[in-house]
């Protein structure tokens, strides 16, 4: 049983890592590549680390697998959101189809 379901997680993570990186090549700026990259690839990734853990059990590798899954958890949304707020103050715009920027009315209340 555990076999089976860590096959299936396993299988979704990869799903969802593959839509992460098909994000990364389609989505027309910086802000939407992250966006991509890190939902998807969070998500995608802790569910080959769950499955892992379901083949593997309480073993040194389990384990690892479930410190690997909270350390991405905990990293991957904050360098994220820094990149994406470094870019912003470095100048790059907004795709021409943005729709709402409120991150502009904080930089000119900021300046």
């Amino acid at each position: 049983m555990n076999e089976t379901i860590g096959t299936a997680l396993i299988v979704i993570g990869l799903i969802f890592d593959f839509f992460g990186c098909l994000g990364l090549i389609r989505f027309p700026d910086v802000y939407n590549r992250l966006q991509a990259s890190a939902k998807c690839i969070t998500l995608g990734t802790c569910g080959i680390l769950l499955g892992l853990f379901l083949f593997k059990g309480l073993t040194a590798t389990g384990v690892k697998a479930l410190l690997c899954m909270v350390f991405i958890l905990l990293t991957a949304p904050v360098s994220a959101h820094a990149l994406a707020r470094s870019a912003y103050r470095s100048g790059v715009k907004p795709w021409e189809g943005t729709v709402v920027d409120e991150y502009s009315n904080d930089m000119e209340n900021i300046r």
